[in-house]
């Protein structure tokens, strides 16, 4: 198992900013991960009487796949590259908000399509067995010049 220090060191995202907690499983095709930050009372993502909006589990998605691609540049023997979400597609939630929920999150996400400059994710993340939500995400990689 990964945990947190180990995922602050693979991804820009800091401090209470970055999401997940823990690294389940990954292999090159895809990555599992945990956490129960979504209850914090001073989660950065908390926005009108102190909700944590389920919307926000793309960023969660995307940042699945900001790890997992940190873990597979480490392996091949660098870093990856800063990237930038540009498209959410097809994506599904089934409630409204997830800071009440009582236990931790888990994400899976899978790599669909990948370039040097850019790649596609599904991801999906549950709680206590149950789907919260789905999708796909794009992000477009800063190359070196």
């Amino acid at each position: 198992m990964i945990g947190r220090s180990e995922i602050l060191a693979l991804i820009p995202h800091q401090g209470a900013m970055c999401l997940w907690d823990e690294v389940l499983d990954w292999d090159a095709a895809c990555i599992r991960l945990r956490t129960a930050g979504h209850r914090a009372p001073d989660h950065p993502l908390r926005g009108d009487a102190g909700r944590l909006r389920a919307v926000h589990l793309c960023e969660y998605g995307a940042q699945a796949m900001a790890v997992h691609g940190g873990l597979r540049a480490r392996d091949r023997g660098g870093a990856a590259p800063p990237g930038m979400l540009v498209a959410l597609r097809e994506v599904r939630l089934h409630l409204g908000r997830i800071d009440d929920l009582p236990g931790p999150l888990e994400c899976e996400a899978e790599a669909l399509a990948e370039t040097a400059a850019s790649q596609q994710y599904a991801f999906r993340v549950v709680h206590q067995g149950a789907t919260l939500a789905e999708g796909r995400a794009a992000v477009v990689l800063s190359l070196p010049q």
